[in-house]
């Protein structure tokens, strides 16, 4: 039988929601039925709606979808403004104010505290520059993810942009993809570094040649969630930039017909995958889904990859000042936890439009992209005081953070995360040496096992959990070691469960103490780590505490707001009306 979702979506799902949307919108937070949420709320997911935790009822995350990370010149203003405007809740982030916008590991934005009265006036303002929120969640093509320099980059064989944006306009809105099993996650890069980490996707085209042309070789059924990763796989085929909306079409379509939609758990083709193998995925596309003969797979690059492999070589990211292939640099900014105020987004569009194109870009890593600066203009760019804030040259600690949502707004999540590791980030900066050879070291810090901080293709893999500590329970933390990605991509090995979340930066500082004293030759740590097993491992990894000082200890989930003064979850002042303010108790 299909599962509850499913009859939802049957009833009302993709383009038409808007409309409902819109009415709702018009009529405020209690036009919704009460016994209708469940179903309202997934479906607004379609439009990049995701209603947020409890305790924060007529509150949304919207999500911006930005093909590739490109954001062009005059969007990144627009966007600080509608943050300014519209994302201002009724308690402020004491690292981060009032209002911000997060850059997500999957390229695109994220806003909070969005009231569905704002939507309409919202809509307007991103259409009005080319943006919009369709399809940015829901079961559908998502937003896709690649090289975020792509046409730009020195290093690239292929222009993948161009790849990227036919993807876009063609399955975005469109009908006959808009009701998919599951979500439908596609990575492209015509580069040499691997950055468009294709291994984690459910569709990859990733650069290969053969006979002497350039294009792509396809993988299938990546993914990280569920404490069951898996790296796409390669199905033996090649494709030229031409056809790969064809084959893209035929992959999404034979994910529509034959993935799980009794079993929403199973509702992702890396388990279909698991069940057909790449031989017959690849002769049921051939056979019913596509009108054209399918090359075999080319020649790939993947040997040249240096993205987030560990190796200190090449590029693990993209912060830095970087050269572009026409002359002009791109300058990559390291913005801590992917978290940036609205007035610094303000800033850094006018500093963008001052000293480049006005195009910025967005990374994987969370990180944001000046492009096009011409080189007597790197000066007095990198000079800027912003920039002390959002260094192009950071700490690897710094550079090397991401983190989730966390309990300041999911309800998934089960501990604080974007401060958290920021405070981590910060003391490690402080307190710990790498080896000097090692200028990238990544820790990822994810509230769950929804792995949307990807903590399995880190050095270090912090997930969230709970324990008790001197009698009380107790925010916690699962470790792992030596994820990543590259030619040979391997997933974290979790070595040390439920730490307590204070001792956690005491148990990497004794890491890399034991990795420097123990390490041979010139090994990386990602090398260290898969020579050796998982008990030596755990004894490396000695949790302890030490000056660090965490707020966050105690049980945020249960709390409707966690840096709120009030911790109890009575206190919240939701749902609320169009202008914020608390709606009268039913009482």
């Amino acid at each position: 039988m299909p599962s509850k979702v499913e009859k939802w979506k049957d009833e009302v799902y993709g383009n038409e929601i808007r409309e409902h949307l819109m009415e709702f919108a018009e009529k405020g937070w209690d036009a919704i039925p009460e016994d209708e949420h469940d179903a309202w709320f997934e479906r607004f997911k379609w439009w990049g709606l995701y209603h947020q935790r409890s305790g924060q009822e007529s509150y949304f995350m919207m999500r911006i979808g930005t093909p590739n990370g490109v954001i062009k010149p005059g969007q990144l203003e627009v966007i600080g403004e509608i943050a300014k405007e519209y994302a201002t809740g009724p308690a402020d982030n004491p690292e981060f104010g009032e209002a911000y916008c997060d850059w997500t590991t999957r390229q695109s934005i994220q806003l909070h505290w969005i009231k569905l009265e704002d939507i309409p006036e919202i809509f307007e303002k991103l259409e009005a520059v080319g943006l919009g929120t369709q399809q940015a969640c829901g079961d559908s093509w998502r937003n896709i993810v690649g090289c975020p320099v792509a046409g730009k980059d020195k290093h690239e064989h292929v222009d993948a942009w161009p790849v990227a944006e036919d993807l876009h306009e063609t399955f975005k809105g469109n009908d006959d993809y808009s009701n998919l099993p599951r979500k439908w996650k596609v990575a492209i890069a015509g580069c040499d570094e691997g950055c468009g980490q294709g291994d984690i996707n459910d569709l990859a085209f990733e650069p290969a040649e053969k006979d002497g042309e350039l294009g792509f070789n396809v993988r299938i059924g990546g993914g990280l969630s569920r404490k069951e990763p898996r790296l796409a796989r390669d199905i033996d085929v090649w494709v030229p930039p031409e056809q790969a909306a064809d084959v893209a079409h035929g992959m999404s379509a034979l994910f529509r017909d034959h993935g799980d939609r009794e079993d929403r758990f199973n509702a992702r083709i890396k388990f279909l995958m698991d069940e057909w193998g790449p031989e017959k995925m690849r002769s049921v596309l051939q056979e019913e889904y596509v009108d054209f003969e399918l090359p075999t797979a080319g020649e790939d690059m993947r040997d040249q990859y240096s993205y987030n492999t560990g190796s200190q070589d090449g590029h693990n990211d993209h912060v830095g000042i970087h050269e572009q292939k026409d002359g002009n640099y791109y300058v990559g900014l390291n913005v801590l936890v992917g978290r940036m105020g609205a007035d610094d987004v303000l800033e850094l569009a006018e500093l963008a439009d001052e000293y480049g194109s006005g195009e910025v870009r967005l990374t994987q890593r969370q990180n944001i992209i000046v492009t096009d600066v011409p080189e007597e203009n790197l000066d007095e760019f990198t000079s800027e005081p912003l920039l002390e804030h959002y260094s192009p040259d950071p700490s690897p600690f710094m550079r090397g953070s991401i983190a989730c949502t966390g309990t300041e707004y999911c309800s998934l999540s089960i501990v604080e995360t974007k401060n958290r590791q920021v405070r981590y980030a910060r003391w490690l900066k402080d307190n710990v040496e790498l080896p000097d050879d090692h200028k990238d070291f990544h820790i990822h810090l994810s509230g769950c096992t929804a792995s949307c901080a990807q903590p399995q293709i880190a050095d270090v893999s912090l997930r969230g959990m709970k324990t008790r500590k001197d009698g009380e329970p107790v925010e916690a933390l699962d470790i792992g070691l030596g994820g990543g990605l590259g030619d040979d991509p391997r997933f974290a090995d979790w070595v040390e469960m439920r730490v307590p979340a204070d001792e956690v930066p005491g148990a990497i500082k004794n890491l890399v103490n034991n990795f420097k004293d123990a390490r041979e030759g010139g090994e990386t740590f990602r090398d260290f780590v898969a020579d050796r097993d998982e008990e030596t491992l755990a004894e490396m990894v000695e949790p302890e505490e030490t000056d660090y000082d965490d707020p966050y200890m105690h049980n945020t989930k249960m709390t409707w707001y966690p840096y709120a003064e009030d911790d109890d979850m009575q206190a919240s002042p939701a749902p609320t009306d169009g202008s914020g303010e608390p709606l009268p108790s039913d009482d």
